[in-house]
Formats: structure tokens, C-alpha cells, sequence
């Protein structure tokens, strides 16, 4: 573990100092300063971190039980006082530990744009909020799969499956839907007066709070400009009031994540159960 923060803190810290390098020459020559820049090492590094979550978090968790079968030892955990939630909170809280390290320990890295501002704890705080929602949520469908599947394969692939299409799929279908009443709309005529609506993906765009990657485009897209127009969720709503949901989306799609999260959990502790058949 030690090696593997001092491989990934070299290459954010390189990348960094490369950045601002790079920034102090342009300053030299020309005599303005692009805060550009900075912020884009900002985003640099919390993308490399949240991708890092997303998808090594599954990789961890998906094999922790199914693993425990396959080498025929998860009977002898049962044979101990450890139950089967313990079992579970402790595979997942043993992997979530890990990947969290590994965020914190960078996080020197995030501070270099404090020099120059724009930034701030309370930015800093939701975005690390963001992370470990998102490596519980990614977490609990690896451990849920395990729990599930006999074969650390199989719950490979169901895990990386469902998770591509909580990713892609909600993102999918919102497009299709905002193309779709984009042509209906272009196909409409419209007479003198008349105000043209605008595209949405209507009810649609409310799958996207259990969309991880936009919750956390959203987050920066707030905290960096121009860094989220592709995923942003207001895109989708064309023209509806804004609402309750729509308002606070942020917090809802992190508190939904997180109830899914713990749904995920409580059902791999039900199906480790090996007495959840019996009748008494």
C-alpha cells in the first residue's frame, strides 16, 4: 500500500508541477496569467480520482465472498462469532478504506489551486462527499453481485454490466429522448406569435439521479466553468419550472446513491445468510 500511494501521488504531483511550470513560463514571456490553467489541473485530478473509485471499487468487492467460496472457506467464517452483516461491512469497509487512502493522501495536490484561489474547503468538502458516495454505491453493487453469484467471474460481469448501464444507460436513454422531441419540434410549424418550446427528455431525466458520473459532472462543472455542458442535467429539462428535485439536484442524487447503497448492502447480507431458508 505504501508503494501504490507513492506511485499515484508521484504522477499527480509530476502532472502538477509540470501544469504550474508550464503556467509560470507562459507569465514570463507574455506577462499574463491564464487561472485557467489551475483549474483544469483542478479537474485533472479529481476526474483521475473519481474514475479511480468507479471502477476499481467494483473490482475489489465483486470477488471478496465469491472468492470465499471458491476457495471453500466461507463456511469457516460462519463457524465464527462474525455475522453475516460483519462478513459484509467488513469486505466492503476493508476495500472502501483502501481507495479512501488513496484520495486523501492526494489531496496536497487539489491544495495547489488554493494559491491562486477559486476554490474552496467547501467545494473541497463536496467533492470528497461525491467520492465516497460513489465508492459506496459502486461498492455495494460488487458486493451485492458476490454475495449473489457462486463465481467471482459472473459477479465480475454482472457488476461491471449493471454499473454500465446505471452509467450509460440512463445517459443513453435521456439523449435519445431529447433527440427525438428535438425532431418532433423541428418538425412542428409554428405561426407568427407563437413561442417555440424547448427539447427535453421529460420524466426520463429523473434516472439520471442514480447516475453517478453526472452527479459528479455537475459538482464540477459548479466549481470549474465549461467543464460539464455535455453531461449537465439542464440540458434534459428544456423549459419545465424547476422544482424541488431539480434545485438541489446535487444532494438528492448523492442521497439517493447512497440509499441505493445501503439497499445493495442489506441485500447481500440477506443472501449470505445461510439459515434466511430455514423455517422455524
Amino acid at each position: 500500500m505504501p508503494f501504490i500511494i507513492l506511485c499515484f501521488n508521484g504522477i499527480l504531483a509530476a502532472a502538477a508541477l509540470l501544469n504550474m511550470y508550464s503556467a509560470v513560463a507562459q507569465v514570463r514571456i507574455s506577462a499574463n496569467i491564464q487561472y485557467t490553467s489551475f483549474l483544469q489541473l483542478y479537474a485533472f485530478v479529481a476526474i483521475l480520482e473519481f474514475l479511480l473509485l468507479m471502477f476499481i471499487m467494483p473490482a475489489l468487492t465483486s470477488g471478496s465472498i465469491s472468492g470465499e467460496r471458491e476457495r471453500q472457506t466461507l463456511e469457516l467464517l460462519f463457524t465464527t462469532k462474525m455475522t453475516p452483516g460483519d462478513i459484509v461491512m467488513g469486505k466492503l469497509l476493508s476495500a472502501l478504506s483502501q481507495l479512501l487512502v488513496l484520495v486523501v493522501s492526494s489531496f496536497p495536490v487539489l491544495l495547489l489551486t488554493f494559491v491562486y484561489g477559486s476554490v474552496d474547503f467547501m467545494d473541497l468538502g463536496l467533492l470528497f462527499l461525491c467520492f465516497v458516495v460513489t465508492a459506496a454505491f459502486s461498492g455495494g453493487i460488487g458486493i451485492f453481485a458476490s454475495s449473489l453469484m457462486r463465481r467471482s467471474t459472473f459477479a465480475n460481469v454482472c457488476t461491471y454490466g449493471f454499473l454500465l448501464l446505471t452509467v450509460v444507460g440512463t445517459y443513453m436513454i435521456n439523449l435519445f429522448l431529447y433527440n427525438m422531441s428535438q425532431m418532433q419540434i423541428n418538425n412542428m410549424v409554428f405561426q407568427m406569435g407563437e413561442t417555440r418550446p424547448t427539447a427535453s427528455s421529460g420524466a426520463a431525466v429523473y434516472l439520471l439521479l442514480i447516475n453517478p458520473m453526472v452527479t459528479f459532472a455537475e459538482i464540477l462543472g459548479d466549481q470549474v466553468a465549461g467543464g460539464a455542458e455535455s453531461l449537465s442535467v439542464g440540458r434534459f429539462l428544456g423549459g419545465s419550472p424547476a422544482g424541488f428535485v431539480t434545485s438541489h439536484w446535487i444532494l438528492v442524487s448523492l442521497l439517493v446513491q447512497a440509499v441505493l447503497a445501503v439497499c445493495f448492502v442489506r441485500g447481500a447480507i440477506y443472501f449470505l445468510n445461510p439459515t434466511r431458508n430455514e423455517k422455524k
